[in-house]
């Protein structure tokens, strides 16, 4: 391959010292840190990753994470005296000793003629000039653990590897970058968050490189996939390739992967106000070539005593500090689905909102020990949500022929296999409804199931949702998410099920703590400083953070249980049309 070629040059070129390390009465290395001083004309950057010589013929990485310049001057002062007070065009009388000191963040120590003699490395600190050069790519995997891997596989004769990128380096080193197979898809770990600015953190595209790594990388047979759409129609033409760029192309084989789009397809549209006239779904743009509707009766929300539904409480995005509206909700539930005396007639929308029993001639009327007043409050908010603001997904009747339910639909799912729900033109509210409803039904399948059930199951569901924020929020309170309690649920089990959730959100702040502390991988694209404050981030080091601030779009930073520091990669661009993928020069 020409990238491999270019880094074999690279190594017989640039294995040179680069520097030495540097300890000093007031900045002493230790176990955890060290610095070193940059030859002149040398550059490096925040982010390369070194190696040191240490003791007993070893070597310790270290990720380089600031850089500063130390001169002889006591004092800034003293600099713009010796400019004769501060002239831009004099000479300095006194000419400045300066070196250019980098700082460094241990990542491991390893033997190189016998790598098992030290089991547990040498972590005395990098001593004083000590030798500093580049890592080359197996370094890197050296120093990430990433070496580790390919010795379970070797051992194992088990796939565990799934390409996630390319670590670029400031000398032109290039090295492959693994996730590991059992920290994303369980047993060890499981979930991936994507967070930073829209726009420039590419989180969408970065998602779908990373499911289309993984069903190339660990076997497609055995993982569906069920992504949910929220912009525009980026994910409704996943199965249609695109042309790309040589450079895209060269770094997909440069993974070990082929820049192809999706395979074996379906996707599941919403009935909107139009679409029992023209038979088209509620969707930007054209939809694809092959697609099937989707709606809510209330049969469909409430369900069966055999199938229940996903809920009216998905729907209901208020708070409710004295569980009134969910004790009228569980009322409502219970009475339809069991078929009571005075839930009988009860079929429809318009049987609920306006009908017998919860209301009369329009007035709200009491029901057990719910308040008139209470009932009035849920007729109200429900109206809202059902009738007056909605996109047209909720019908008196679906009729069966025409539009799906989209839970059978979920359940019907076989590995290999990816679903694309859209929920792009939808309210808040039956967003939630859709988002719930699924969740529901992967965590029941799996959950729910016996020992012969699971055979028939995919091993994995890998689920992908954006704007994870809106379904489980940091803070509780107006504009609650009434399917939080679901994802917490998926965080904390799913990889023990199967379950994988990918998601991604602007700001990981306003994610709920439990959740992303349950994702083994995080990723992060530009963030502003004010976000990188919030404690969610206090995983990263202040430099990192800073360096953060400045990330260009296609670049991200990429943390992983393996990994010992987080590492800045890049990443091909999906291989399928969709908007907004092409890479920004």
């Amino acid at each position: 391959m020409p990238d491999e070629t270019i880094n074999e040059k690279i190594q017989k070129e640039e294995r040179r010292v680069i520097g030495k390390a540097s300890a000093t009465e007031r900045e002493p290395n230790s176990s955890e840190k060290f610095s070193f001083w940059l030859a002149a004309d040398e550059i490096a950057n925040p982010f390369d990753i070194v190696e040191a010589d240490q003791m007993a013929n070893t070597r310790t990485f270290g990720l380089v994470t600031n850089i500063k310049q130390v001169t002889d001057a006591p004092s800034h002062l003293s600099n713009y005296i010796s400019s004769d007070f501060g002239s831009t065009e004099a000479l300095p009388q006194t000419p400045r000793q300066g070196v250019n000191v980098a700082e460094a963040n241990v990542l491991a120590n390893y033997d190189p003629a016998e790598p098992k003699r030290y089991p547990m490395g040498i972590y005395m600190p990098v001593q004083n000039e000590s030798p500093i050069r580049f890592a080359d790519e197996e370094g890197i995997h050296v120093a990430l653990g990433i070496d580790k891997m390919f010795e379970y596989e070797r051992e194992h004769k088990e796939k565990i590897t799934i390409p996630a990128g390319l670590i670029q380096m400031s000398n032109g080193t290039r090295a492959r970058v693994f996730l590991d197979k059992r920290y994303v898809l369980g047993p060890e770990g499981a979930h991936i968050n994507i967070s930073g600015i829209s726009g420039l953190a590419t989180k969408t595209s970065y998602a779908m490189f990373l499911i289309q790594s993984i069903l190339q990388s660990v076997g497609s047979k055995d993982i569906a996939v069920i992504l949910l759409n929220v912009k525009q129609n980026d994910l409704l033409v996943i199965d249609k390739p695109r042309k790309g760029k040589p450079e895209e192309y060269q770094m997909w084989d440069y993974l070990g992967l082929h820049p192809k789009p999706f395979e074996n397809v379906r996707y599941l549209l919403p009935w909107g106000k139009q679409t029992q006239t023209t038979g088209l779904p509620n969707c930007f743009g054209e939809p694809p070539d092959q697609f099937q509707i989707y709606a809510y009766s209330l049969e469909d929300v409430i369900g069966s005593r055999a199938k229940p539904g996903p809920g009216i409480g998905l729907l209901i995005r208020v708070p409710d500090p004295w569980d009134t509206l969910g004790a009228l909700i569980g009322e409502i539930q219970q009475g339809v689905m069991n078929g009571d005396k005075a839930w009988q007639n009860v079929r429809t929308w318009s049987n609920l909102l306006n009908g017998p029993p919860l209301m009369d001639k329009g007035i709200p009327q009491a029901y057990r020990q719910v308040t008139a007043s209470s009932v009035g409050r849920f007729i109200r908010i429900l109206r809202r949500v059902v009738v007056n603001r909605q996109s047209g997904i909720f019908v008196e009747q679906r009729a069966a022929r025409r539009a799906v339910n989209l839970g059978e639909e979920i359940r019907k799912i076989q590995g290999g296999q990816t679903i694309v729900v859209d929920i792009a033109k939808l309210t808040d509210e039956e967003r939630a409804l859709v988002f719930g409803h699924i969740i529901q039904e992967v965590y029941d399948m799996y959950a729910e199931a016996t020992v012969d059930d699971r055979g028939e199951l995919p091993k994995r569901i890998i689920i992908f949702v954006d704007e994870l924020n809106k379904y489980a929020p940091a803070r509780r309170g107006e504009g609650e998410s009434s399917i939080i309690e679901y994802v917490l649920d998926i965080a904390a089990r799913g990889r023990s099920l199967g379950v994988v959730l990918i998601s991604a959100e602007q700001f990981m702040s306003e994610v709920h703590p439990q959740v992303a502390g349950n994702c083994a991988t995080k990723v992060i694209g530009r963030s502003d400083s004010s976000e990188l404050s919030d404690p969610a981030y206090r995983f990263i080091s202040q430099d990192v953070k800073a360096h953060l601030t400045r990330l260009e779009k296609g670049e991200l930073l990429l943390t992983h249980p393996i990994y010992r520091q987080p590492v800045k990669i890049e990443f091909p661009m999906p291989a399928y049309q969709a908007i907004g993928h092409e890479r920004l020069g």
